[in-house]
Parts: structure tokens; C-alpha cells; sequence
């Protein structure tokens, strides 16, 4: 009975740490590339995005879009971006999408997954993963069970939880903590402004992704051997 009891709990704590929803989310925005300040962090904005489980993900036809402060998504085809057939992102690991047209102002980016025409503001924004494009469509209308994932930062609108989280600059972004693992649906919680740390599918996995992807499979082959 104690070791059942053990089991039981071991299975509490890996199902709570692995069952965040979405399980593919927006783990860095950086909004500030683009200018010709020296002192900016890079010359390129970036989104950065996290595969938090143990599968593959394949996000073909998935839409990243950006928003002004209280503008639309996608409210031209310079501000979205459609993932080509063929995109999947591994568990634990990383995508990097480079926006924008570098400038001479700041470090270049690492080597991005993917390449797209989104400008965004460096100081207030949203950033939505979509699994359809939902183009310039309002806060609060996208159709329904599209919106995978959003994150407003500085005064912008249409944020998760209890407010967006905190005005970026050229030498900060938006960071979600754990390494993209936090996802408690509140954007002022989930991410914090920090100095940015681009990722891409070449950077190493989350360690700590991996150890409760471990855990989670070891508990799967337990659970096996009881039936």
C-alpha cells in the first residue's frame, strides 16, 4: 500500500507539472531590433517559441501574428507569418523566427528558424500563436479554438490572466520563465522583462523539460506493470 500510495503521488506531481495547455508556447518576444542604436541587444526582433511535452508538434499551417497596442491581429500580411507544410518542433526544444529587416544597431541573431516581415513595437504589443490565421481580426473575436497562445507586454490590450506584462525596450523582451516552461495562463505571472536569450531548434534541449519528460515516461512503464 505504500508503495501505491508513493506511485500516486510521483503521478500528481508529473501530471501537474506536464498538463500546461498549450503545450506549444510563445516563450520570448523581443520588439526592439530594427534601430540603429548601438546599445539595442540585436538588430533583428524575434519570437521565440517552446514545445513543453514529450511529442513532436508539427505546426504546419500555424499562424504567428502580431498586434499593436489596441490594434488588430494580422492587420496586414507584413504583420503574420504562416509556418510552411513540413514545421515541427521536437519535445523540450525550440523555434526561432527572425522578424523584420536587420539594422545596424545591435548584435546579429543566431542562426533563426524561420524569417518573417512582422515589425514590431519595442515598447508595447501582443504577439498570438494561431493554429488558422486570423487576419485582422479584433481582440476578443478570433474564431473560435484558433488562439493557441498570446502574450501583451507594456499598455498593449488582449492579454492573458491579470495583465499583460511589463513595457519592453531595445535591450529587453518578454521572457517566460523556466525556460518556457510556466504557463499559467497570465501573461504578468508567466513572463518577466529581462535581458533577451534568443533560442533556436540548433540550442540545447530544456534540461529541466527533459527531466519531467523522463519522469513522465518512467511513470507510464510503472503504470504498465500494474496491469
Amino acid at each position: 500500500m505504500r508503495i501505491m500510495l508513493t506511485v500516486i503521488a510521483v503521478l500528481a506531481l508529473s501530471t501537474a507539472a506536464w498538463g500546461s495547455s498549450p503545450n506549444v508556447r510563445i516563450s520570448q518576444v523581443y520588439g526592439g531590433g530594427g534601430s540603429t542604436n548601438p546599445d539595442a541587444s540585436y538588430n533583428q526582433d524575434f519570437v521565440e517559441l517552446f514545445n513543453f511535452s514529450e511529442d513532436t508538434v508539427d505546426i504546419s499551417g500555424w499562424a504567428l501574428e502580431y498586434g499593436s497596442a489596441t490594434g488588430n491581429w494580422g492587420s496586414s500580411t507584413s504583420n503574420y507569418f504562416i509556418f510552411p507544410d513540413g514545421t515541427q518542433i521536437p519535445p523540450c526544444s525550440y523555434l526561432l523566427i527572425a522578424c523584420g529587416n536587420p539594422s545596424s544597431g545591435g548584435a546579429n541573431l543566431p542562426p533563426a528558424d524561420f524569417a518573417c516581415t512582422i515589425n514590431a513595437s519595442g515598447t508595447n504589443g501582443k504577439v498570438g500563436l494561431f493554429n488558422a490565421l486570423n487576419a485582422n481580426v479584433p481582440c476578443g473575436s478570433e474564431t473560435p479554438g484558433t488562439l493557441v497562445d498570446k502574450v501583451a507586454y507594456g499598455t498593449a490590450n488582449c492579454w492573458e490572466g491579470s495583465g499583460a506584462t511589463g513595457v519592453l525596450s531595445i535591450t529587453t523582451a518578454a521572457v517566460r520563465l523556466s525556460g518556457g516552461m510556466l504557463d499559467t495562463d497570465d501573461n504578468a505571472t508567466d513572463f518577466v522583462v529581462d535581458t533577451p536569450d534568443p533560442r533556436s531548434s540548433l540550442s540545447p534541449l530544456n534540461e529541466e523539460c527533459l527531466a519531467v519528460s523522463a519522469e513522465q515516461i518512467n511513470w507510464s512503464q510503472l503504470k504498465s506493470s500494474f496491469r
